[in-house]
């Protein structure tokens, strides 16, 4: 496929992260871009003020006439989109070319040297550390990413044509669609069951993915069964991060090689995960041949990523944290980083589980992780692209939670025991629309101030 003989771009599922990434690319470099999705949010309102024209409502009448063109419009779906989609089948009765994101994004990267970074966890954090390093060290580069970077306010770094950075998706395989240079996987845990079915198949996709690259060209966290250039903290590895240390709300930390030692490297994000997330961009980067004093200056100067351990209020007494986190290991995360950097805080979190059946999946792991905060409000489940299933609900999980200080809650509710709550730190946590509360969330408890 051509891009340049496509002039229109439409997107089905247009507020997507990752899809609002990809329409903001197209409409940088020219082409006519349109969409739809199923609610207005925060991003969408973002693409609209910049000029996209999106609609809600699943109707081909309200396809601007331009899009209708079979020679020159390109159509993007996102995994989501339901079968009965009726724009989505008019598309495909009338013979439009129609391709998964995960295929353009193939098609746009084929040509350039690629980063791809990997993992059920870790990847979006990991991606946009390595897209800010390369873009703020002069690499002709463009970085799609699976959130919104704080400092640039987009997911979409730079405008380079050479060299790009991109989420390697493990849902329904669509990072076996990349061509890859370099590549990182941060974790492979059991995750998207719906669609693989068992942990063995996503770690054979993951194995798929890894073997686009020789092994001289991956950068893995150690541990992970899979041959490449290891990464660890503490612990014996080909990149160590070591000597870390506190000061003034930043990690400082040395960085041990095979061949050298780079010490006192400055990095603001808390939590062990992100001290790798940030050691396999250095990895990545470094391999690329850009110097250990850039990506030192670059590490100290990332702001961090909308929704992952955002601070939304940092005072003295009062803390208020966001967290996209969906999965068991991803809230153990969230705890280890609140915990050290308040350990004598009392620690509330508020969590809507994503997805009926990975609350199903992961039930046990969910009631465990989330036990460690001492109060717990759980809000009911965001289905996102599922039916319910019988049995599993906010109430099932509430029973397994091993703390008496929890609760099922309403959002309304959520806002009233914020406001009435004697604790210190306010944490928000879940992948859901839980997100569009933030700013509700802080008005309250900014009120506390």
């Amino acid at each position: 496929m051509n891009l340049n003989q496509i002039h229109n771009v439409y997107f089905i599922g247009i507020g997507g992260i990752g899809m609002s990434a990809l329409a903001r690319y197209f409409q940088f470099i020219g082409k006519n871009v349109a969409g739809y999705d199923k609610t207005e949010t925060q991003l969408t309102n973002e693409l609209q003020e910049n000029g996209i024209k999106i609609h809600f409502e699943d109707d081909v009448n309200l396809i601007d006439e331009s899009f209708k063109n079979t020679e020159n419009t390109l159509v993007v779906i996102t995994p989501a989109v339901p079968k009965n989609h009726s724009e989505w089948n008019y598309f495909l009765n009338e013979g439009f070319t129609v391709k998964k994101r995960a295929e353009v994004l193939g098609i746009i990267t084929k040509d350039t040297f690629c980063f791809a970074v990997a993992g059920t966890h870790g990847k979006t954090t990991t991606s946009s550390i390595l897209g800010h390093v390369l873009y703020e060290s002069g690499v002709d580069v463009t970085a799609f990413l699976g959130g919104i970077v704080e400092g640039y306010n987009t997911n979409l770094i730079g405008s380079g044509k050479t060299v790009t950075v991109v989420e390697a998706d493990e849902f329904d395989r669509s990072f076996l669609h990349l061509h890859p240079n370099l590549s990182c996987v941060t974790s492979m845990d059991a995750d998207h069951l719906d669609i693989y079915g068992d942990v063995a198949a996503i770690e054979e996709s993951f194995r798929e993915f890894a073997h686009k690259v020789p092994a001289e060209n991956l950068f893995i966290i150690k541990g992970l069964p899979l041959e490449g250039n290891t990464i660890a903290v503490n612990v014996g590895a080909d990149y160590v991060a070591q000597n870390i240390r506190i000061e003034n709300g930043f990690y400082v930390f040395d960085v041990k090689t095979k061949d050298e030692l780079i010490e006192n490297i400055k990095f603001g994000l808390p939590g062990h995960h992100n001290l790798t997330n940030a050691l396999l961009a250095f990895a990545m980067a470094k391999s690329y041949g850009v110097e250990n004093e850039k990506i030192k200056k670059a590490l100290a100067t990332f702001k961090g990523v909308r929704r992952r351990f955002s601070f939304q209020i940092r005072e003295e007494n009062l803390v208020y944290i966001d967290d996209y986190a969906h999965h068991p290991t991803e809230i153990n995360a969230v705890h280890q980083a609140v915990r050290e950097l308040y350990p004598n805080k009392k620690i509330i979190a508020c969590f809507q589980p994503h997805l009926f059946s990975r609350t199903k999946d992961f039930i046990d792991g969910f009631a465990e992780s989330l036990s460690q905060f001492d109060e717990i409000l759980l809000l009911e489940i965001y289905p996102a692209r599922e039916l319910p299933m019988e049995g599993v609900n906010s109430s099932w999980l509430l029973s397994k939670i091993k703390n008496e200080n929890k609760r099922l809650v309403t959002k309304e509710e959520l806002l009233t025991n914020f406001k009435n709550s004697d604790a210190n730190v306010f944490v928000t946590i879940g992948a859901g629309d839980i997100g569009e509360m933030v700013k509700d969330v802080k008005k309250v408890l900014n009120e506390k101030v």
